[in-house]
């Protein structure tokens, strides 16, 4: 058997980054940048005001208070996206608007709760003069202009993944269009003559082909795009028929056919496609697999295609895809972190480990009073799918290990990671 990491650093020696595509940057969520972005302008592009208030000169408001304002003469407005027509000088005030620019003269922004506005708007006086109730600091309330970004600065680096606020950037700048590593097409291949399509009617001694929808989720989960090829049937015909509709892509993935009892069709069609090796992987669940390299031709030329072979129950296939094939297709879209969120948890439960493998047990991660408790699933059979469906992580039991007790401190790999979303006290 290997280790979970050797069949990790295999199958990432196989894989890299693809080419860039350039996209509408909001269909550009969560990949990564090609290129680097450097600014054209300056943002904000002028000094601007970081508050609706008055422009003033702030040696003006020296000693004001509410008892004793300091009364200026309003000589004009300036609204958000509007240039000042007129300069602030000493005993002199323009009402402005949040992201207007500051005038010529103004060095501060008196917010209007530091003035007696809504005062002097109840009383009906005239709105040509303003009291200013409270001493400001020269710069207060002003967003000078670059602060944000300076024209011709590095803003986005290559390789950054682009997340809302990137996005937000991009659209700042007046980009409408990016270049990004494209996104993986993976196809997905769930072989077995007990298939049967989850739209058909289901003869007793069948199963619904549920492999290929969760593999094709996991797949739209981590940034690739899945083709879904349907079932390959037991035979060497159906096989190499779907194998080839599935070349067309950047990586194939099956389900099924690569364990020491089941039919050999599955293996010998793999073998002859290309250079593929079963491995037994020294994890539970999910100890055998395949992995190679599959021929194409394309322009006269032979190319090879990355195959994994997952194995056929649902389990082994879900958690087999999280350690090997989710890796991938982060390379592929040129991402360097393969790593999944690991807590460390008190197990709520005895776990046993009794053949010396790595063992991920389904667990539901809680936290109480500041310490993460992890709680297995219930039964753990490879084909219990539901105790994936409950799971928010897997509990790492060694294989070193004869098993933990509950009590103990065990890691614990997210599937999902977010504090609020764990179940509370």
């Amino acid at each position: 058997m290997i280790s979970v990491e050797e069949a990790q650093r295999r199958i990432l020696g196989c894989v890299q980054a693809l080419e860039p595509e350039k996209k509408p940057i909001l269909d550009c969520l969560g990949q990564v940048l090609a290129i680097n972005i450097y600014s054209p302008i300056d943002i904000p592009p002028l000094d601007n005001s970081a508050m609706d208030g008055y422009a003033v000169q702030a040696e003006d408001t020296c000693s004001a208070s509410n008892s004793s304002p300091i009364v200026l003469a309003v000589i004009s407005e300036v609204a958000a996206g509007c240039i000042p027509n007129r300069e602030v000088k000493a005993g002199t005030a323009i009402r402005i608007m949040t992201g207007a620019a500051l005038p010529e003269g103004a060095d501060a922004v008196a917010q209007f709760e530091d003035t007696d506005e809504a005062t002097r708007k109840g009383r009906g006086d005239s709105s040509s003069w303003i009291g200013i109730l409270r001493q400001v600091e020269r710069g207060l309330n002003v967003r000078h202009k670059g602060e944000d970004i300076a024209k011709g600065t590095l803003v986005l680096e290559e390789g950054r993944v682009l997340r809302p606020a990137e996005i937000g950037v991009l659209a700042s700048l007046g980009h409408s269009w990016t270049k990004v590593i494209r996104r993986p097409v993976i196809s997905v291949l769930a072989t077995g003559d007990e298939l049967v399509d989850i739209d058909q009617p289901l003869p007793l001694g069948k199963i619904y082909n549920s492999n290929t929808y969760t593999i094709a989720a996991q797949v739209l989960r981590y940034g690739g795009i899945p083709k879904i090829l349907g079932i390959g049937r037991d035979s060497v015909q159906s096989l190499n028929e779907k194998i080839d509709e599935g070349l067309n892509a950047d990586m194939i993935i099956t389900s099924g056919g690569v364990s020491l009892g089941d039919y050999d069709v599955v293996k010998d069609v793999l073998a002859k496609r290309g250079e593929i090796t079963l491995w037994t992987v020294c994890m539970k669940p999910g100890k055998p697999s395949a992995f190679g390299v599959l021929s194409k031709k394309e322009e006269g030329r032979e190319k090879g295609i990355p195959h994994l072979g997952l194995p056929g129950n649902p389990v082994s296939s879900m958690v087999a895809f999280e350690q090997f094939a989710r890796p991938a297709i982060l390379r592929m879209m040129g991402k360097n972190n393969f790593a999944k969120p690991t807590i460390q948890a008190l197990i709520e439960d005895d776990v046993k480990n009794t053949d010396g493998r790595r063992v991920y047990t389904r667990v539901i991660v809680t936290k109480r009073g500041g310490q993460y408790h992890a709680r297995p699933t219930g039964p753990q059979g490879s084909g219990i799918l539901t105790s994936m469906a409950k799971a928010n992580g897997l509990a790492i039991i060694p294989e070193n290990s004869k098993g933990v007790k509950a009590g103990d401190m065990v890691q614990v790999q997210m599937l999902d990671w977010s504090e609020d979303q764990l179940p509370g006290e």
